[in-house]
């Protein structure tokens, strides 16, 4: 695991906490855990506790297994999930969420397992926790992949999209200026197009993107890697070659987390 992962994990968590369904489904999975009161929570805490207890598990669980998910796999396209690779990573992750509930269980509860019955609890948590966690990847991965169907539903929100051939489009990687031309860089291939980068940086729509050099405009999700280099710095993309960053614009990846503030 890279220190490049783990800025695109935190990047990701910090995304992903900005939308609202998240937030609405996490609140929604915090109610019903707290009225419900499973694993005996009901009988042994009132309910303000108890909706504290489900609220950190609810947020804590989902945050640790985020963020370490999205360290492991990075920025990886759907196609790069097997199931098998899926199952290793909920059993990865289910392990870390084990830890973090007997943890937490013990700071609230004190001893709470016995010898006898530590084995089958562990067991039983690690078993919800893969299942869950197996289940919510392949889900994700699965509406991720629909995304990258048919280019009318990708170019909707990107206007430089119907500039280029039908086959490439596809979510934006880089555009870089050649000449009196822009390079524009997909998921699907690569387009010359005669313009100004300023007009195709326009025209890239709802794209979370960064223009990181006089020549050079990526998307932020397709930034695999960030390296300094002196006083400036090369991003790694998903697609293609490298992008250098220039002096005036570091500041502006470090504002985007792309490198360590």
């Amino acid at each position: 695991m890279t220190n490049a992962r783990s800025h695109f994990a935190l990047r990701e968590w910090r995304r992903q906490f900005s939308k609202p369904i998240t937030i609405y489904a996490l609140i929604g999975v915090t109610i019903v855990l707290t009225i419900s009161g499973p694993f005996d929570t009901a009988s042994v805490m009132r309910f303000l506790p108890r909706l504290g207890y489900w609220a950190f598990v609810t947020f804590g669980g989902y945050s640790i297994g985020f963020l370490l998910s999205r360290t492991i796999i990075g920025p990886k396209t759907p196609s790069d999930m097997s199931i098998a690779k899926t199952i290793q990573l909920a059993c990865i992750v289910a392990a870390a969420l084990t830890c973090f509930i007997f943890g937490l269980n013990h700071a609230v509860f004190g001893p709470w397992v016995t010898a006898d019955t530590f084995i089958p609890t562990a067991l039983s948590m690690f078993t919800i926790s893969a299942v869950v966690t197996a289940t919510i990847t392949h889900v994700s991965l699965h509406f991720a992949q629909s995304d990258d169907q048919p280019p009318p539903e990708v170019s909707r929100g990107i206007p430089i999209l119907d500039r280029i051939e039908l086959e490439k489009r596809a979510p934006l990687v880089a555009i870089s200026v050649e000449d009196h031309y822009v390079r524009i860089r997909t998921e699907k291939g690569e387009a010359v197009v005669l313009m100004r980068l300023s007009d195709a940086i326009r025209e890239t729509g709802d794209t979370d993107g960064l223009q990181v050099h006089r020549s050079h405009w990526v998307a932020i999700r397709a930034v695999t890697r960030a390296e300094r280099k002196g006083d400036r710095a090369i991003l790694t993309m998903t697609h293609g070659t490298d992008i250098p960053v220039s002096r005036s614009y570091i500041p502006t990846i470090k504002e985007a987390g792309l490198l360590p503030a």
